[in-house]
């Protein structure tokens, strides 16, 4: 059965939450879906309505609003930049001592989650499949970093001290401790660059006198699909803009009962001839509890949904790239897939 034309248009672009359930959640604008709409996909139409807002950028974090696309397309975004945008991460670790009291396994996986500052668009993809487990690979596709230190005694610690920070020298073991050899010509190339580990304090092992490490290791460029370590960003997510509608004046107590059942910013009271009087102040702020649908004093008088293609994007880098810069690598990595995928249909019409 049809639905009524009143209820097209919000069947169409929005995500109604009720008190049992989550209505309109599929995309329904397709062609020939809807009588009198003309839902064939026109350039223009897209080009008009499509738009990225920046709203917060830093150093690791940027969130963004993506309008005017289909769930598809910002899940294809969404899945690339965890998965394809590719980075460097040590591959390969070579360990020609190690008297710690961590296995060998165990430090070679730590050492390879460690993300790494050097930027992958500077190196090429290594050719994994002819080389062999020594091979030392070149200065275009392989960083080698160096891992060497050694735990003894304190000469200058005090007889009744107990601190091991105070007893031992180089007993912790840090990110910060691992060093770059460049290969060839690499320390020309990356003179302006500080290649080596993101962050300087992230932990790998214990030591106590007499125990040491010595490591190589290799870094190479890869992507997350083949390994959660190439992984540019810890997190990358999207959700749907809050859309919250009032469907009739909510005035003193409950108005005020009202405003604690949202996220704080999202509800203000505002003073009308004497009376407070709730009002939709930024619904993007709300976290869609549906807290509100619990009271049966407010549930009839507010109305809950999500704008269907308003996307909210939370990119969280690493630290290996800017997150502006991922999500432009993100795009790029989009458009060759569809380049890739035009090529093949033409090569398949002409055959």
């Amino acid at each position: 059965m049809a639905a009524p034309d009143s209820n097209v248009d919000e069947i169409r672009s929005r995500v109604l939450l009720g008190e049992f359930g989550v209505k309109n959640v599929h995309t329904t604008d397709y062609p020939g879906n809807y009588p009198r709409y003309d839902d064939t996909w026109d350039m223009q139409k897209f080009q008009k309505n499509f738009r990225i807002d920046i709203v917060h950028l830093d150093e690791s974090n940027m969130e963004f609003d993506m309008v005017g696309i289909d769930a598809a397309i910002a899940n294809a975004f969404r899945r690339i930049l965890l998965a394809e945008v590719p980075t460097m991460a040590i591959e390969k670790v070579f360990i020609y001592n190690n008297t710690s009291i961590v296995q060998d396994e165990v430090l070679a996986h730590r050492l390879g989650l460690i993300p790494i500052r050097a930027d992958p668009r500077l190196f090429e993809y290594r050719n994994t499949a002819e080389e062999s487990a020594e091979e030392e690979g070149s200065e275009i596709d392989t960083i080698q970093l160096q891992l060497k230190i050694k735990c003894s005694r304190n000469p200058r610690a005090t007889k009744d001290s107990s601190d091991p920070r105070e007893l031992y020298l180089n007993h912790m073991v840090y990110s910060k401790d691992i060093k770059w050899v460049p290969i060839g010509n690499q320390a020309d190339v990356f003179a302006d660059s500080v290649i080596g580990p993101v962050h300087d304090d992230i932990l790998i092992a214990q030591l106590r006198p007499g125990q040491e490490l010595d490591i190589v290791m290799h870094c190479i460029k890869g992507i997350g699909k083949d390994h959660a370590k190439f992984s540019p960003v810890a997190t990358a997510s999207y959700r749907l803009l809050p859309e919250i509608t009032l469907l009739e004046p909510v005035e003193g107590e409950k108005a005020e009962h009202l405003k604690r059942c949202f996220s704080r910013g999202v509800i203000d009271l505002e003073d009308v001839k004497g009376k407070k009087v709730a009002k939709v102040v930024n619904s993007r702020l709300d976290t869609c509890s549906r807290e509100v649908l619990r009271h049966d004093n407010l549930k009839n008088v507010v109305k809950l949904g999500r704008v269907r293609d308003h996307f909210i994007f939370t990119v969280e880098s690493t630290g290996i790239l800017p997150p502006d810069v991922l999500v432009t690598e993100a795009i790029k990595v989009l458009m060759a897939k569809c380049q890739r995928f035009l090529g093949e249909l033409e090569s398949a019409e002409t055959s």
